[in-house]
């Protein structure tokens, strides 16, 4: 007996969950804290995360140490990465049945791309391929609590991740926070439009993950557990 229910969403048999937000926002630890309880539940679970692709990446690598991409140049590029990472680690675990655990998605390059200038329905024409999640999450924080969360880290603020290239600061902290509200402001926009599920993310971690697995219970409703499915074989 087959128990996998095609999406409605995006028409396969797995689920497909988003994480999106800000550097620093707390979605990856969160995306990984949720994969690893969905398994221990008995799900299959598969996890990706974004620029994961070896098509394209040490082109960007290059590119980027270079100074050599436009915003033009970077979209495409970013576009060309992710249609490979969706067509080799998201769709087919989607087609078998995964729920799929996606740490950015095509929302990344949405904010991303139009914050550096790119127009926005030409963005989203590139990306029409990419069909739409099960659930999408946005981890809202302000942009001073992920440059505080950075610094607290001692990770190293990327040339890019500040904005740098946009020529909005000499000063890196402050062409950080600049180019991180962009992001923030195309984040907070996109989120109307495509309906996704918004979290606080400057709560405690285990009020956020309690949060999420209370939002994916009823997606996952008779969704096949691997117990289910030896049984039935």
């Amino acid at each position: 007996m087959n128990h996998e229910v095609p999406s409605p969403k995006h028409g396969y048999p797995g689920r497909l969950f988003v994480f999106e937000g800000l550097d620093g926002s707390g979605k990856s630890t969160q995306a990984a804290l949720l994969a690893k309880w969905l398994a221990a539940q008995g799900y299959r679970v598969f996890q990706t995360e974004w620029n994961s692709s070896e098509l394209v990446s040490n082109t960007i690598r290059r590119g980027k140490k270079k100074g050599l991409l436009t915003p033009t140049t970077f979209s495409l590029l970013h576009a060309t990465d992710f249609a490979d990472r969706f067509d080799r680690r998201i769709l087919p675990p989607l087609r078998a049945g995964y729920v799929v655990v996606c740490d950015r998605y095509s929302f990344t390059a949405f904010v991303r791309d139009s914050a550096r200038g790119c127009d926005p329905e030409w963005v989203r024409t590139i990306y029409s391929f990419a069909p739409p999640p099960d659930v999408a999450f946005y981890f809202r924080v302000p942009v001073r609590v992920t440059l505080q969360r950075k610094i607290a880290s001692r990770l190293k603020i990327n040339y890019y991740e500040a904005g740098m290239d946009m020529g909005l600061s000499d000063d890196l902290h402050d062409s950080y926070e600049r180019f991180q509200g962009r992001l923030k402001r195309e984040y907070d926009r996109i989120a109307v439009q495509d309906r996704m599920t918004v979290i606080d993310s400057t709560r405690p971690v285990e009020k956020i993950q309690a949060e999420l697995r209370e939002t994916v219970r009823p997606v996952l409703a008779g969704f096949p557990t691997m117990e289910t499915l030896m049984h039935d074989a």
